[in-house]
């Protein structure tokens, strides 16, 4: 499926992924339905919350938790641009405005807090602190920001599924958690995703909101419920299938080891291109048990040539990846603001330079010195 020796990503299927699938097939239930509970219940436990709401992609989680805030036009959201284009365009399609801030540095990919601070206005309602490729963002400063301006804070963990931190579980400590199970993620499950809710009644909101506000359920129905129900609000179609959910609990249940993969590629990732002078690792000050390792991000050094660095990795049949292209600069924002061009000097400067290796579960020693010498290679070679 991948024209390279060593890809940036791949999910592991395997004989007991395909079982939980046919049985679901077996059972004649494809939507939400009992795996999808039970899915739901099996992630809340792993967070250590009361309940999880699951739904059809990280995206339309991020939607609804902006849509069970009530923001809307009016309302501004303080976001890093540094970040997969989602999350902006889910506040713009409730009609608030994304306002975007600028990341620490290198070193930090995160929300810069300060950054975050300077951008706030009367207008502002909520903050989205991205936790970056997995490491977690500074949710005690973000926190403390919020709090002081009466501000919901949502955290996008797209990047990071079941991670504890020095701040506690990540999507546990803000208002909101938002999890994406795309086909890239940690816990794969082709599209799907999860959201969970500090309020309880916030999350029963969200568990309405992703099936059109019905009053009943499909489920409830056909368990001899009531044929009629009622729609008192406005809500959507942001069911996960009953397929997904599956692949989804047993994904969880191999999520440690897996990660535990993750953190030994990552540890030699570290250790062998500590030789490279002026590259920079990012988060590479941290211990690497604090981070769900979604993403191997490197910098390069100032006026390196980073397509040049990609085509030699390409010749030697390795992939590698941008994560992300600034939000801001995409026409459609750049469009919004009508104030004049957005200005994020870190996040532009350390994006121009930003280069994603090869890490996943499958990955061993010799494919993480396969990576690194051909890093190396092209590293003496590229001006």
């Amino acid at each position: 499926m991948t024209a390279f020796d060593i890809a940036l990503y791949q999910p592991r299927i395997g004989p007991a992924e395909i079982e939980a699938v046919t049985a679901v097939l077996r059972s004649g239930w494809l939507s939400a339905g009992p795996v999808t509970e039970e899915f739901e219940g099996k992630y809340a436990a792993a967070l250590g919350v009361g309940s999880a709401v699951a739904v059809s992609s990280g995206t339309a989680a991020l939607h609804l938790a902006v849509l069970a805030l009530g923001l809307g036009p009016g309302d501004e959201v303080v976001l890093p641009s540094l970040n997969f284009v989602s999350a902006a365009a889910t506040v713009a399609l409730c009609g608030a405005t994304p306002v975007f801030a600028d990341v620490k540095g290198p070193h930090d990919l995160c929300l810069d807090p300060e950054d975050a601070a300077r951008r706030v206005t009367s207008r502002t309602r909520a903050i989205v602190a991205m936790h970056y490729g997995g490491h977690p963002a500074d949710l005690t400063a973000l926190a403390r920001l919020a709090r002081a301006h009466g501000l919901a804070l949502i955290e996008d963990c797209a990047h990071a599924p079941v991670t504890d931190s020095v701040h506690g579980m990540l999507g546990t400590v803000g208002d909101i958690g938002c999890y994406s199970f795309f086909a890239t993620k940690n816990l794969a499950m082709g599209e799907g995703g999860m959201v969970v809710a500090r309020d309880p009644a916030v999350g029963e909101r969200i568990r309405r909101l992703r099936s059109h506000a019905l009053t009943v359920s499909a489920q409830q129905r056909h368990r001899g419920g009531s044929s009629l129900y009622d729609v008192d609000t406005l809500g959507l179609n942001y069911r996960p299938t009953e397929i997904g959910c599956a692949l989804g609990c047993v994904q969880l249940d191999a999520l440690p080891a897996a990660q535990a993969r993750r953190r030994d590629a990552v540890r030699m990732y570290r250790e062998q291109l500590a030789v490279l002078p002026g590259l920079t690792v990012p988060f590479a000050d941290r211990p690497v048990e604090e981070s769900a390792h979604h993403l191997f991000a490197v910098v390069l050094p100032e006026g390196a040539d980073r397509e040049t660095l990609q085509d030699r990795l390409r010749v030697a049949r390795i992939q590698s990846g941008v994560h992300y292209p600034p939000t801001h600069l995409f026409t459609a924002y750049r469009e919004r603001q009508g104030s004049g061009p957005c200005r994020l000097p870190v996040t532009e400067d350390v994006m121009a330079r930003q280069l994603s290796l090869p890490l996943h579960p499958g990955i061993g020693a010799a494919e993480v010195h396969r990576v690194v010498e051909a890093v190396s290679a092209a590293w003496q070679e590229t001006p």
